[in-house]
């Protein structure tokens, strides 16, 4: 959103000066009053939709108290007893609830910060040296009120695998709704695992302990395979697992206790009495948020699978980013009206491997290179105009530029050369200088005549026509 959950300071993850999005309402101040972000509870309802999650007919907020640092007010409003979407499916692990809520702020932990305004030595501890050093902890509430939207799961997830497949398909929804850029390494998704071991054929779950400061995937899943068996080495030697909150590091890669685990009746949950109740379906036109859902990730793979014939690692690289998923469908509408049967194939190996690869962290709308030009440089490598040598050094023009594949051809010179009596001198070179390769093909090692193929690419800087080329030079072997 473009501010946060309950004022008008501006939502911006990119401000790395501290407390410059903040305002009276945000920071608690009394008599302040705080007004529903409408656009943060669409998005919600539109990830519970996504989800085929169960929309609340009526939703309030409550607060929930306790003492941080970074929580100004004392608590946080967040959502308990009546949350906007109830159950809810994603890879076979079921959805217990999705709320909205505010987030706390964040704390620096500085050790060691050097006082150098002390200059009285009344004040200097250490007569030997210029500074104090203190240890310090900085607060910067820009990030206090954000809209925070919470998925609790229920205990289906088996393993750290499962966890970290799930997390994944769950950032990718995400971006596909538009409702978060869920990039971990900026904090705008966070995962907390609650692990819990019970002993074969135990009608309950074990004690649970749960995991927190978990920021990647990876983290994800070796912090759940740590856990488990810590977990289950407590257990193994007769003693109980201890309900708590633990912290992974990822430098050490292992959890650390935190706090003992709060209950419920802990937080002292009330109704927030400064915003009014929800009436959903009053308030909001569920029909037009379900319209705007487009085709989720699952869906786009499944289709491209059959509508394309792409094998599923190749699907996947593809679906990965809905932007890139858009620009290579564009790419192979192109095609296809270029060449009956374009080759989709052909176009989804350069797409990933050698389009991807300059691009690198970029996105369709940063690069200079439009669908239509990207499908024509296909088509031109189908009808055997270019070679893929040619392709690849013309893709870096294009990359550079922007310009029409053939319009670099003629301003470059990359023509295919084509005519068999010059590719003819190139080739009786090839055979001269590679006498050992020629007896090898004349016992019947095959793959000598694809280094001879490959010999003369190279002496022509991929311009002759690979196809008058192999058959001059197995006419030149007999």
């Amino acid at each position: 959103t473009k501010t946060k959950m309950f004022c008008a300071c501006k939502n911006d993850g990119d401000e790395r000066r501290p407390n410059i999005n903040i305002c009276p309402i945000c920071l608690g101040h009394p008599g302040t009053l705080p007004t529903i972000n409408k656009q943060a509870v669409e998005s919600v309802i539109r990830v519970g939709l996504a989800l085929e999650g169960k929309i609340s007919d009526r939703s309030n907020f409550d607060r929930k108290s306790y003492f941080y640092p970074d929580l100004p007010k004392g608590y946080q409003i967040s959502q308990y007893d009546h949350p906007l979407v109830e159950r809810g499916l994603l890879k076979g692990i079921r959805v217990t609830r999705i709320h909205l809520e505010e987030d706390a702020g964040r704390l620096v932990h500085e050790e060691g910060i050097r006082n150098k305004e002390l200059g009285n030595d009344e004040n200097i501890s250490d007569h030997n040296s210029k500074f104090i050093i203190h240890n310090s902890s900085l607060v910067d509430f820009n990030r206090a009120g954000l809209p925070l939207m919470e998925l609790v799961t229920e205990p289906d997830i088996k393993n750290a695998k499962e966890a970290s497949a799930f997390a994944r398909e769950l950032q990718l929804i995400l971006r596909y709704l538009g409702a978060s850029d869920a990039d971990m390494e900026k904090g705008q998704m966070r995962i907390e695992a609650n692990i819990s071991i019970a002993p074969k054929d135990a009608k309950e779950f074990g004690t649970k302990v749960e995991v927190k400061n978990i920021n990647s995937f990876k983290a994800v899943h070796d912090a759940i395979e740590y856990e488990l068996k810590r977990q289950e080495e407590i257990l193994a030697d007769g003693k109980k697992v201890i309900q708590e909150t633990r912290g992974w590091n990822d430098v050490k890669k292992i959890t650390e206790s935190q706090r003992s685990k709060e209950e419920a009746n802990d937080y002292r949950y009330f109704p927030e009495p400064d915003l009014p109740p929800l009436d959903i379906r009053t308030a909001f036109d569920l029909e037009k948020l379900k319209n705007e859902i487009p085709e989720l990730p699952e869906a786009k793979r499944r289709r491209f699978g059959e509508e394309f014939g792409l094998d599923k690692k190749t699907v996947e690289i593809i679906a990965t980013d809905k932007l890139w998923a858009d620009y290579f469908e564009q790419s192979v509408s192109e095609l296809k009206s270029k060449i009956m049967g374009g080759d989709v194939q052909l176009l989804a190996n350069y797409f990933t491997s050698d389009l991807k690869s300059l691009a690198k962290n970029a996105g369709p709308a940063d690069i200079k290179i439009t669908p239509e030009r990207f499908a024509h440089l296909i088509s031109l490598i189908q009808q055997g105009k270019i070679s893929s040598r040619i392709a690849k050094d013309l893709l870096l023009k294009m990359f550079e530029t922007g310009e029409d594949p053939e319009t670099l051809i003629q301003s470059q010179g990359m023509e295919l050369v084509s005519d068999e009596g010059e590719i003819g001198k190139i080739i009786d070179d090839v055979l001269a200088g590679n006498a050992k390769s020629v007896a090898d093909f004349k016992k019947g090692k095959l793959n000598a005549l694809q280094f001879l193929l490959g010999q003369v690419m190279a002496q022509t800087k991929g311009k002759a026509d690979p196809n008058i080329a192999k058959k001059i030079l197995k006419e030149k072997l007999k």
